[in-house]
């Protein structure tokens, strides 16, 4: 029974409080900072967890591209692990920093692996692999990344020629400067030796020149590429 005033009138209790707005601030960012704390731990341990799968896969897809010209067989060190940084080197045609791997087998220089660009193909840039032995060859050439007109001068591209026997890539195989001088190296539309698709000239005129170049520059640097400490910089 409600209690009454001495005129018999009931005693009228006071309205419960509405909460303030600064109180339903405080509850929404505390519930807000909880759920970003444990999104974030979330979000951490499946880095963690992954990290060590994804940086196998980087790794395994980087050797199987250097496998394309440098076979594991010709070497015996870690060719990841015994690397340098490049800086940004017009020869090469690379306006950022890259890195050389040294091959080394019996504690002795092999060859070294690097990247060197073509920025006058038909469509654009075209990005090169070179394995360069110590000698001064050529082993082998790839081509890792381009815009070239298909089915006319991405023949570059060993996966991209029809010539699946003998690619149009593969006749600058165990090619030096000492075989064809820097004067010839050059497309035969050019005065130079090697071959081009006719109608297809300016990718093949780039991808050739683009390697005289970074073939000249790796001959000139091969020496104090193997004398440099792994995971040194390179100063020009």
């Amino acid at each position: 029974m409600s209690e009454q005033l001495p005129n018999n009138e009931p005693i009228q209790e006071p309205p419960p409080e509405e909460p303030s707005i600064f109180s339903i601030s405080s509850r929404t960012a505390a519930v807000l900072l909880v759920f970003t704390l444990v999104f974030t731990a979330l979000m951490a341990a499946t880095y963690f967890a992954t990290k060590p799968a994804i940086e196998e896969s980087a790794r395994a897809e980087k050797m199987k591209l250097i496998g394309e010209v440098l076979p594991a067989g010709n070497y015996d060190n870690d060719l990841l692990a015994d690397g340098v940084t490049l800086p940004p080197i017009a020869a090469l045609g690379l306006d950022d920093e890259s890195t050389a791997y040294r091959a080394r087998k019996n504690g002795q220089p092999v060859a070294t692996v690097f990247e060197a660009a073509a920025p006058d193909g038909y469509s654009g840039r075209i990005g090169l692999l070179l394995a360069v032995d110590a000698g001064g060859r050529l082993l082998a050439m790839r081509v890792t990344q381009h815009k070239e007109t298909p089915g006319l001068g991405d023949y570059i591209d060993p996966k991209k020629d029809k010539n699946k026997t003998s690619p149009w890539i593969d006749q600058f195989k165990a090619k030096s400067l000492e075989i064809v001088s820097p004067e010839q190296w050059k497309v035969k539309k050019d005065g130079g030796v090697f071959d081009a698709h006719a109608g297809a000239t300016i990718s093949a005129r780039a991808v050739t020149n683009a390697s005289g170049r970074a073939l000249a520059w790796a001959v000139d640097h091969q020496v104090k590429l193997f004398a440099m400490p792994a995971g040194g910089r390179l100063k020009e």
